[in-house]
């Protein structure tokens, strides 16, 4: 295979792992080091002879460090073509001498606009310039220079420089990796820029909705398939997602996580932020079949499973808080199966039982999701897949506001009955449309998900659940078009509904409800779930 060897290389980066490791190599194997500011100094610092980038192109870094590279005896020295004789004539009459390799990461500009409080200026001062244009040089070079943007390449790289040269195969990745890391680079800039206010015409939908909208995405993993043997799926994640996303969990014990695995467990954890704490939800094919919250997470655990017992075999739960003893205690129960857990972290004790005492101890999944501010606006767009194309919405994420719930029947609700339509109603939110939810004691009883009718979805509910709807209240995630769904709770025994209002017809809605002496409450806002 076709080799370039390796003669002189020019190493500037921002995040210096790894570099005084490769560096060590590429001088051993004879290869002129040339670098740039902090990263000269801690090659110099680490015993390894450097040439300074000024002193090759006879100008001083200046302007803060701004322009050290912009310089035709940099990019001449990258981008001259070894085989064409007016580009090695040029470069002789020019003084530039040949760069085979380049080394260069670019300055945190994630990091820095993530940081809460950073100032545009901050942010600006973060936009590489230099490193961008460096990497793209030797990228459209790669037929003679190797471009390295990665610490994870260094090994491979002073590996084949150690062996005579790089070859051609390993000359393209790293081209094609470099190009995607300055796209990646340049989609972070303009994505922030699309939050900055322009004027005072500005709103807070030209920020969260820019006219164009760039979106990168690495991939974290290969799954063994999608959501049918024969479709082919891979994991990605933003580069800017935090640690409070449900991409970044830390799997700490099971076998992989399939593609179903990581809908439900975004699924479960959605559904459990929700909820009051301690809360946990149970989530099966993306659906809430059992949710609670309790004076302790293992009794909620407990009233969480009971939601559904025979749907609950094989789901997925989503806690809130962390999982202790008891709660793995219940779900090591004989009888239970448990596919994967999320939660923002696991006692050892939790961990050790949920490893060692149930049947299916070595295959589950256990997902510890970290905290972490969420993205900033404009960043956290939910994006859906139609054919050539993408539909974007801002996430449904906002809190509800119950003291602004009207009652608009003449029987009011206690308290109690108050409590549990609040709990219902952030446990119809995880639901998909049309959802209806029963729930009694600060927990689901019966869930009607999915239908194409909301009296299908009570019925569904109201047969899920059982003897338990007697004193249940219902919540709908959009309002009634028609009185019957709510004279079917009624006559089942429902004692209270929740529902957003809205219809043409709720007169007759609030009518039947008040014949039946059934309190409601509108609370002015759905949460259609499709």
């Amino acid at each position: 295979m076709p080799q370039a060897p390796v003669r002189r290389a020019l190493l500037s980066v921002s995040d210096k792992t790894g570099l005084v490791a490769l560096a060590t190599r590429l001088q051993a194997a004879g290869v002129e080091l040339l670098s740039t500011g902090g990263s000269r100094r801690t090659l110099e610092e680490a015993g390894l002879a450097v040439r300074d980038v000024a002193d090759y192109t006879g100008y001083p870094e200046m302007m803060g460090g701004r322009v050290k590279t912009l310089h035709p005896r940099v990019h001449g020295g990258v981008l001259c073509r070894r085989d064409d004789p007016a580009d090695l004539a040029a470069a002789q009459e020019h003084g530039v001498e040949l760069i085979d390799l380049v080394v260069v990461n670019l300055y945190p500009f994630a990091a820095t606009v993530a940081r809460p409080g950073v100032t545009a200026a901050e942010a600006i001062e973060q936009i590489d310039i230099g490193g961008p244009s460096m990497i793209r040089s030797a990228a459209k070079n790669h037929a003679y220079v190797g471009v390295v943007t990665e610490a994870a390449q260094y090994d491979e790289v002073a590996r084949q420089v150690e062996q005579g040269g790089l070859s051609d195969e390993l000359r393209r990745d790293l081209a094609a990796a470099a190009f995607k890391h300055t796209a990646a680079y340049d989609a972070m800039i303009a994505a922030y820029f699309a939050t900055l206010t322009s004027g005072v015409e500005s709103t807070p939908n030209d920020i969260r909705l820019p006219p164009s909208l760039s979106v990168t995405l690495d991939q974290v993993a290969t799954l063994r398939y999608g959501e049918n043997p024969h479709q082919q799926a891979a994991l990605y994640a933003r580069a800017d997602a935090p640690a409070s996303a449900v991409v970044r969990g830390q799997q700490l014990h099971g076998k992989e996580l399939s593609y179903n695995n990581w809908l439900d467990l975004d699924a479960a954890w959605s559904a459990a932020k929700l909820l009051p704490t301690p809360g946990v939800a149970v989530l099966k094919h993306n659906n809430p079949c059992g949710a609670a919250t309790a004076a302790t997470v293992g009794e909620a655990t407990r009233l969480a499973w009971e939601g559904d017992p025979v749907s609950a075999f094989g789901s997925i739960l989503g806690f809130n808080t962390p999982v202790d003893a008891a709660a793995a205690e219940c779900l090591a129960e004989p009888g239970k199966f448990v596919e994967a857990i999320a939660a923002p972290s696991f006692t050892p004790e939790a961990i050790e039982i949920l490893t060692t005492k149930p049947k299916w101890r070595n295959n589950v999944r256990l997902v510890q999701i970290g905290a972490g501010v969420p993205t900033a606006a404009g960043e956290g767009l939910v994006l859906r897949a139609i054919d050539g194309g993408y539909l974007a919405q801002t996430p449904d994420d906002e809190p509800d506001e119950p003291e602004a719930w009207e009652c608009v029947t003449q029987t009011k609700p206690t308290p109690q009955l108050r409590a549990e339509l609040r709990f219902a109603w952030s446990a119809c939110r995880a639901v998909k449309s049309n959802a209806i939810v029963l729930a009694r004691g600060g927990a689901l009883v019966g869930v009607g998900a999915g239908q194409m009718s909301r009296v299908d979805s009570v019925e569904i509910a109201i047969r899920k659940a059982g003897d338990r709807v007697r004193g249940a209240v219902l919540a709908s995630d959009a309002f009634f078009p028609f009185d019957d769904s709510v004279l079917a709770a009624h006559e089942a025994g429902v004692a209270a509904v929740i529902q957003p209002g809205g219809s043409m017809r709720d007169a007759e809605v609030i009518d039947a409800c008040n014949r039946c002496g059934m309190p409601m409450l509108f609370t002015g806002r759905r949460h259609f779930r499709h």
